[in-house]
């Protein structure tokens, strides 16, 4: 699923994202919107409640506040998830699953309201893939 706008406000090609306080301002490469929106019931998504869509790693560029960004690992320690050390926003992470891409935070894109998405699915994090133990083949 492509999302081009959202309660009539378009979707931008560049877009920026930001979190509550403003210190953190990313500019994200979103030439076809926001693509497969979601939400995890993993562990840590299940508590930050965050509708999240994903970019390429060079699709996620911080304009502002680098030197406030916050990173939290845990687990495997693969995931890598970004937060304002100022007000505490979540604004993306690189993903577990696919470590080529970041995931962001929807609810951050400037003048987007994901509470008018419309259905978001959710992804099963707790049985995630790389929790499986390798099957032998027979």
């Amino acid at each position: 699923m492509s999302i081009k706008s959202v309660g009539g406000v378009a979707v931008q090609p560049k877009h920026k994202l930001s979190c509550h306080c403003g210190a953190v301002v990313l500019e994200l490469s979103l030439p076809d919107g926001i693509v497969d929106p979601r939400r995890c019931n993993c562990s840590m998504c299940r508590r930050r409640g965050a509708i999240v869509a994903s970019v390429p790693l060079d699709g996620i560029r911080v304009v502002q506040g680098e030197p406030d960004l916050r990173l939290y690992q845990f687990n495997t320690k693969v995931a890598r998830h970004y937060f304002c050390g100022v007000c505490g926003i979540y604004t993306h992470h690189q993903r577990r699953s696919n470590p080529h891409q970041y995931g962001y935070n929807v609810g951050c894109l400037e003048g987007i309201d994901p509470f008018l998405l419309p259905h978001v699915p959710t992804n099963d994090g707790v049985n995630h893939p790389s929790d499986r133990a390798p099957t032998k083949a027979a």
